[in-house]
C-alpha cells in the first residue's frame, strides 16, 4: 500500500469533482445564501461593540484658502479690416 498523501487523497479529489459537476449549480447557490450573511455579519461585529469610556475630542480647524494668483494680461489684437481692391491673392476672380 502507498502512503503518499497524493495517493491517499485521490479518492477524496474524484468525489469532490463528481460533486461539484453533478451539483455545481446548486452548491453555488448555497454560497451566495451563506456568504452574504456571512459578510453582514463580519462587517456587522465592529459597530455591536460596546463603546469604550475614552472620549476623543476632535478639532476641526478650518483654513482660509490662499491668495488666488493674478488674472493673466489680456491680450488684444489689433486687425487691419480687409481692403476692398482686388489686390489680394484671389483679387481678378
Amino acid at each position: 500500500m502507498n502512503s503518499h498523501p497524493v495517493l491517499l487523497l485521490r479518492q477524496v479529489f474524484h468525489f469532490l469533482d463528481r460533486m461539484v459537476h453533478e451539483h455545481g449549480e446548486a452548491f453555488y447557490i448555497l454560497f451566495v445564501y451563506i456568504a452574504v450573511p456571512l459578510i453582514a455579519w463580519i462587517l456587522g461585529r465592529r459597530s455591536g461593540r460596546k463603546k469604550s469610556k475614552v472620549s476623543h475630542t476632535f478639532i476641526l480647524v478650518i483654513r482660509p484658502p490662499a491668495q488666488p494668483p493674478a488674472l493673466p494680461p489680456v491680450i488684444r489684437w489689433e486687425f487691419e479690416p480687409p481692403s476692398d481692391d482686388d489686390s489680394g491673392p484671389f483679387g481678378g476672380l
